[in-house]
């Protein structure tokens, strides 16, 4: 586990990623990284890095159902989610997909809590962690719940992907998801989610969102029991800031978010 809660990378904006992606300046990003259904996959898009958080155990747990806590073999109580990630490489103004790729996923559950964290209560146990490996499509796959909220932070599932640079050095992404709040709220007042209430936090009120959120939203879509997304990320593997994580940013920090020492956690901010 990290002892530290500071964003990793730099926020890349809208303006950035038109002009890496060498797109027209009447473009918008509406669709940053959401696979809409007419497309059937989802845009090759550069978005923004955001904080991993102290709650990252790097368990090495390779699966993808993330929903069963291997000390009980019970699975998480909470709403059916699917989400495929489709992760690619820019290689000039093209996006080629990346195999190979070791994609780390982890969330809160129902009642707002992290696995294997003392703080918690959770230490020892692993559920709603895992990674998977991109295959040939720069694909992963993760069958999970959708997340509960605590306070101060809108939900949200964290990221990260690690790979090796242009340079043959050690490439790390680490970001955060998001979910739309109507959406949000539907859900949040069914079953195991209902007794902690509305969250507390909107999207917009959240201050890890406020940088660059906006880019991370997911477009999920009911499937049978549960629901779906896909969303796709493209690294600029050349970027030695954001893929090495010993440049973490230090500032400047979101509109209400503190300044932050390693070991010191904002609270509630996970």
């Amino acid at each position: 586990m990290h002892d530290d809660d500071e964003p990793v990378g730099r926020v890349l904006g809208r303006r950035q990623a038109l002009a890496l992606l060498g797109l027209a300046g009447t473009a918008t990003l509406a669709g940053v990284g959401i696979a809409t259904a007419s497309a059937g996959a989802p845009d090759c898009v550069v978005v923004p890095e955001q904080m991993e958080g102290p709650y990252f155990v790097d368990e090495g747990l390779k699966r993808s159902d993330l929903r069963l806590e291997p000390s009980t073999g019970l699975l998480c109580e909470g709403t059916l989610f699917t989400l495929d990630l489709v992760v690619s490489r820019l290689e000039g103004k093209d996006c080629v997909p990346l195999q190979g790729a070791i994609v780390d996923l982890w969330h809160a559950d129902a009642k707002g809590k992290y696995s294997d964290i003392a703080s918690e209560g959770t230490q020892g146990t692993k559920f709603l962690r895992g990674l998977q490996v991109t295959d040939r499509a720069g694909r992963v796959r993760f069958v999970t719940i959708l997340p509960g909220w605590y306070k101060g932070r809108t939900v949200h599932y964290h990221v990260k992907i690690r790979t090796t640079g242009a340079t043959n050095i050690p490439y790390e992404f680490t970001s955060q998801l998001y979910l739309p709040e109507t959406f949000t709220a539907q859900y949040l007042a069914t079953g195991p989610y209902k007794p902690n209430g509305p969250q507390d936090t909107t999207n917009a009120a959240d201050v890890i969102y406020q940088a660059g959120g906006d880019q991370l939203l997911l477009n999920p879509r009911r499937v049978g029991r549960g629901h779906r997304a896909t969303f796709g990320i493209a690294l600029d593997l050349t970027d030695k800031v954001t893929g090495n994580d010993d440049n973490a940013m230090t500032g400047p920090f979101p509109p209400g978010m503190p300044s932050m020492m390693p070991g010191t956690f904002p609270t509630p901010t996970r």
